[in-house]
Formats: C-alpha cells, sequence, structure tokens
C-alpha cells in the first residue's frame, strides 16, 4: 500500500506528467523498489484509470482531454449533490463531528500550505459526504470518476486565489452539512463543482 501510494502521488504532483512513460528500471532505483511490486502497483493505478497499460507501448500516464474533465465534472457533481442530500438526512451526530474533524485537519494543512496532504484529507471528506448517503452503488460510481480526477483536482489549487476559493467552498460545506441543510449543502456542492471546472480547464 506504501509503494501504491507513492506512485499515485509521484501522479498527482505531475513528477510524472500526464501522457508520459512509466520507466520501471528508473523508478524501482528512485522507490528502492523491485520490479515486481511496482508491476502489481501499476497494475492497481490502471484500474484506477490513473495509467493506461498499451500493447506495444508499456504503461503510460492516463492523460485525459478537457471533454473528457468536464464531462466526468459534471456526473461528480450530480452524484455529491444527491449523496448529500441523502447524507444530511441519514448521518449520525458522531458521523457528523468525524467530517468536522477531518475538515479541521485539513485547515491545518492549509495553514501550512501542504497543499498535497491538504488535497488527500479534502478528498477524503467528499469520499465521506458520499459513503454516508448510505447509497453503495452511488458510492461506488463516485469512487471510479474521482479516482481519475486526482490529478485534475489537485492542479486546481496550484494558484493561491484558487485554493483559497475552494478552502472557502469547503469551511461552507462542512457548515451546512453541520446544520443538515440539504438546500445549501446542495447549493454549495454544485457552485464548489462547477468552480472546479474554471479553475482547472485553463491548464488542461
Amino acid at each position: 500500500m506504501e509503494l501504491l501510494e507513492r506512485l499515485r502521488d509521484l501522479i498527482i504532483e505531475g513528477v510524472l506528467p500526464p501522457g508520459s512513460r512509466i520507466n520501471e528500471v528508473q523508478l524501482c532505483q528512485t522507490l528502492g523498489v523491485s520490479r515486481t511490486p511496482l508491476r502489481e502497483a501499476i497494475k492497481s493505478l490502471s484500474s484506477e484509470g490513473l495509467i493506461e497499460l498499451i500493447s506495444g507501448r508499456g504503461a503510460l500516464v492516463k492523460k485525459f482531454t478537457r471533454c473528457d474533465v468536464e464531462e466526468m465534472l459534471s456526473v461528480l457533481t450530480t452524484l455529491e449533490v444527491m449523496a448529500g442530500r441523502l447524507a444530511c438526512r441519514t448521518a449520525t451526530n458522531e458521523q457528523v463531528k468525524h467530517l468536522r474533524s477531518l475538515h479541521d485537519k485539513m485547515m491545518r494543512y492549509y495553514a501550512q500550505r501542504d497543499r498535497l496532504e491538504y488535497y488527500k484529507l479534502n478528498q477524503s471528506i467528499h469520499s465521506l459526504i458520499v459513503q454516508l448517503s448510505g447509497n453503495g452503488f452511488l458510492a461506488a460510481q463516485h469512487e471510479g470518476i474521482q479516482a481519475r480526477l486526482k490529478r485534475i483536482r489537485f492542479i486546481g489549487n496550484e494558484e493561491p486565489e484558487k485554493w483559497e476559493g475552494a478552502v472557502s467552498e469547503h469551511v461552507e460545506m462542512i457548515e451546512a452539512f453541520e446544520a443538515r441543510d440539504e438546500d445549501a449543502l446542495a447549493e454549495v456542492l454544485t457552485r464548489h463543482l462547477e468552480r472546479t471546472w474554471e479553475r482547472v480547464q485553463g491548464v488542461l
């Protein structure tokens, strides 16, 4: 799992840029691992949609088109809004407190300007809201799309003002969720994901 996460981070941070070929020999040396576990990690990331396995060319970091990203974000918005409404109705008080604790930890990473750790908790919060909907099928579809958008959503916070905007939207999210105001949560989730597209389209 540690190797898988390290390889995923290299893709998210752009050390392995979209469209680049995975050099197994070089990666083995860089990460201090043998080829067998590296290949297993590559297969796992292929199933997540972050790597493409192409006959005759090997493994390539997946490169998405603007159309791909816009379509995925559109579907993701629909799923998260539906999940947010359900979660407001069904989440226990303890689950709401847990979400708040993740949010507060994420904000500490923001204060430290630790973008990667902030991003990981950010994604965990989105996933947890979906899981709290209690709809397993919805959660499975959301997970598949979110995995493919990891690098895309990470680059959306590269500029300080864009990151600040995303943070303020997350503050609104947690407040709406704590109030169990599903209309307010649906509105801010929609706005947040629409602005995600605005933040990333210029760098695709």
